[in-house]
């Protein structure tokens, strides 16, 4: 275990080379690329966006096509290959790459996301004052105790420093002389704060009781969908500040010179998503609403050893503009929460 005064904490983040960290700009708390005179947000609970997108940006170029004469030419962007350190990222942020993991890792690899997870070195940091919109230890996730390669904490004016994994170790090594050695007691002391506020929260019993791989039929067939789903907006909100998110599209776009193929983000609450010669396979609003939290709470699990495709970050606890979140799905339909 090591501590650094928080009055270095610039001076350590010029020292990890290219860091992506939540910074604040016109407002908004976001992760960016790090620079001395950007305004750094440690503070800040949740960014916007989560970090997902230092591994899976919101858009992404394929390729790019031109046409001279009768010849077509292809041109690939090259990757970056210049290792990069996430810093700051939250318990619930961390787990989401486990998830996201198990979707671009899996065969066929998706190159662009493998290129930059192998390039990236994560920092977490714990929460020491979880919020009232937080739910992530119903997902088995300890924001006192952040996974990650680098685990850290913040607490009366130091910044502890704790390498996990060996691309922590690695990472340590490089900044190592910037920090002293310590023992985990300020951290334990720390722990048992961040726990005992756990306690207090308003979704503290949250259950998922009900709810997992073996219930397909019995939770698709629930008439309780078509009154839960009918104030839902289909704005899609809840899918771009998700963290666990990965629903994309590919399109061309004419450049005037040739044509750009790119990748970005997309939701399945739209009614365009997956849109056929045929038409939308979800035509209803209801049927778009129900997909995404069955699979969030049923399909995910029943393919991943029961690992559910939601984090507790809150993000969209917050940011739904008419309360159909997860939360109020996983009461309305999950035993116990009556």
């Amino acid at each position: 275990m090591f501590k650094l005064s928080m009055d270095r904490i610039q001076e350590l983040l010029s020292s990890l080379g290219t860091v992506l960290a939540p910074v604040e700009s016109a407002g908004q708390v976001n992760f960016g690329v790090w620079s001395a005179d950007a305004t750094l947000r440690l503070d800040a609970l949740h960014t916007v966006k989560s970090p997902k997108d230092a591994f899976f940006p919101q858009t992404e170029e394929l390729a790019r096509f031109k046409l001279e004469g009768k010849n077509i030419s292809v041109g690939v962007p090259e990757i970056k290959d210049e290792p990069f350190v996430l810093f700051g990222v939250r318990a619930c942020d961390a787990r989401s790459f486990d998830i996201l993991d198990r979707v671009f890792l899996s065969d066929p690899v998706d190159v662009g996301y493998a290129t930059r997870r192998n390039l990236g070195t994560v920092v977490t940091l714990a929460c020491s004052r979880p919020g009232e919109t937080c739910f992530c230890q119903t997902f088995g996730i300890d924001p006192s105790e952040p996974a990650g390669d680098v685990s850290t904490w913040i607490d009366g004016g130091f910044l502890y420093w704790k390498p996990v994994t060996e691309k922590g170790e690695k990472l340590t090594e490089t900044v190592k002389a910037l920090f002293e050695e310590t023992d985990d007691s300020a951290v334990e002391a720390a722990k048992a704060n961040i726990r005992a506020i756990l306690d207090r929260l308003p979704l503290k019993d949250l259950s998922l009781e009900g709810w997992g791989g073996d219930v397909l039929m019995e939770k698709f067939s629930d008439e309780k969908w078509e009154e839960i789903s009918s104030a839902c907006l289909g704005c899609g909100t809840c899918t771009f500040v998700c963290p666990t998110c990965q629903c994309y599209d590919i399109r061309d776009f004419d450049t005037g010179n040739g044509v750009q193929r790119y990748r970005c983000w997309d939701s399945c609450m739209y009614k365009d998503f997956t849109m056929m010669a045929h038409g939308t396979p979800r035509p209803t609003q209801l049927q778009r609403f129900r997909q995404r939290f069955m699979h969030k709470l049923v399909y995910f699990p029943s393919n991943n050893e029961g690992m559910f495709s939601c984090v507790g970050c809150g993000r969209c606890v917050a940011k739904c503009p008419v309360s159909s979140h997860i939360v109020k799905v996983i009461k309305t339909f999950g035993e116990g929460n009556k």
